[in-house]
């Protein structure tokens, strides 16, 4: 499983003002030069639908929820960790192998407590979803696959409060549909050079000679991208 807390700083906000919740709230991180200047980090999904995402400029945030009801925030750290610190420790007890990566993510192999049964998988990340819901008043979105891989591309399927499941027999189907872009590694440089090879999504890069590919892109990228398009990855899940 990949565990993805949904819009993780505005969330937090909302959780400690809940006059906040169906309002836009853009938390930022600001540079200090003016009230303007700096940058989004995140953005709820009220404020997302007027265009505002992460990595913005400030003031263009402001100029896109002109005349709405936003709240515009500061970063708060120590609030969110003490958060996810409290989140991680369920996540943790659920887990066979437990990988945190990030403040607003963390990968669970569970493969042992659910005897490899998908349906079983299902029920244990409900249970997941609700013990967090419960304790700490917060939604998050679950990918289920059978490796790291799948289940983070899963996890990003449906936001917010999403739960996905990719069997192995699912993969290709999952897959194939998707924009090269989903692909973890290949970023915005990369799928541009994928495009112009007439390679839009990632059932044409599954398709695309794998000799091709480490040409272009180095024996051990090529290879990568070629396994990823159809659904390997042996990566164990470890504490790091």
């Amino acid at each position: 499983m990949l565990v993805d807390f949904d819009y993780f700083f505005a969330q937090c906000e909302e959780i400690r003002n809940p006059a906040l919740r169906g309002k836009p709230v853009v938390v930022c991180v600001y540079s200090g030069r003016s009230e303007n200047s700096g940058a989004v980090s995140t953005a709820n999904y009220v404020a997302r639908r007027y265009g505002v995402k992460s990595g913005i400029p400030i003031y263009l945030a402001k100029r896109k929820l002109r005349d709405k009801d936003a709240f515009f925030l500061p970063v708060d750290r120590d609030f969110y960790g003490e958060i996810s610190d409290r989140i991680m420790t369920i996540l943790r007890n659920h887990a066979d192998s437990f990988e945190q990566v990030g403040i607003d993510e963390a990968y669970l192999d569970v493969s042992g407590k659910v005897r490899g049964n998908f349906d079983e998988a299902k029920e244990l990340a409900e249970t997941i979803k609700r013990e967090v819901k419960d304790q700490e008043k917060l939604t998050c979105s679950i990918g289920i696959g059978p490796n790291k891989l799948i289940a983070k591309i899963a996890a990003d399927a449906h936001k917010p409060d999403g739960l996905t499941i990719v069997k192995p027999e699912q993969v290709k189907d999952f897959l194939s549909p998707l924009e090269v872009g989903r692909l973890i590694g290949v970023g915005r440089k990369t799928s541009e050079k994928m495009h112009a090879l007439g390679i839009g999504t990632i059932g044409d890069l599954a398709k695309y000679d794998v000799r091709s590919l480490t040409g272009i892109f180095g024996k051990n990228l090529g290879s990568y991208f070629h396994d990823a398009s159809i659904g390997l990855d042996n990566e164990p899940v470890h504490e790091r």
